[in-house]
């Protein structure tokens, strides 16, 4: 009995884990160029959408679960606000593209979600994943350069604190 609960907190421990695969970007990094495909299947180009003005990039685990919508409406009810401060969002998640579109379809979302399902775009951010799944997190850069990160995302927050960021006091 011993060594079965030996084996099983062994296992749980390496499939709830953390693991970031990449390195954590840094304030003043750039914009990492990488590129992937959007809810509509059409690729996306990072750095290149985010080399002048505002850019979020925001990941969350999973399309359509709680904390996820939350996040994603916090950000669709603010994007005219935000939208007229100059900053443009992508959502990221290692859903599909069929999960992203049906996630934008059912909240009506403004902006692109990336369907990031080889998580090229999580680690070339160096978000952490678990159990396969990307950590809420969030990076706002400015003319292709970061200059805002929170590495344990709000969920309905998401937008009141870009909104602090981006508008000058």
């Amino acid at each position: 009995m011993k060594r079965l609960t030996q084996m099983l907190t062994t296992i749980s421990t390496a499939i709830f884990a953390t693991n970031a695969i990449g390195q954590q970007i840094d304030i003043g990094a750039s914009i990492p160029a990488v590129e992937q495909f959007n809810q509509d299947g059409k690729a996306v180009k990072i750095a290149e959408l985010g080399k002048a003005g505002y850019l979020l990039v925001y990941f969350y685990p999973k399309a359509d679960t709680p904390g996820c919508t939350k996040q994603a409406c916090s950000l669709r009810d603010s994007y005219a606000v935000l939208t007229d401060k100059g900053v443009k969002i992508l959502g990221v998640s290692n859903d599909k593209v069929k999960s992203q579109k049906a996630f934008q379809e059912k909240y009506k979302l403004p902006f692109q979600l990336l369907a990031d399902d080889d998580t090229k775009v999580i680690d070339a951010f160096g978000v952490p994943k678990t159990v396969g799944f990307a950590k809420r997190q969030a990076f706002l850069f400015k003319d292709g350069k970061l200059v805002w990160r929170d590495l344990s995302a709000s969920t309905d927050q998401q937008a009141e604190d870009i909104l602090k960021i981006v508008t000058p006091k």
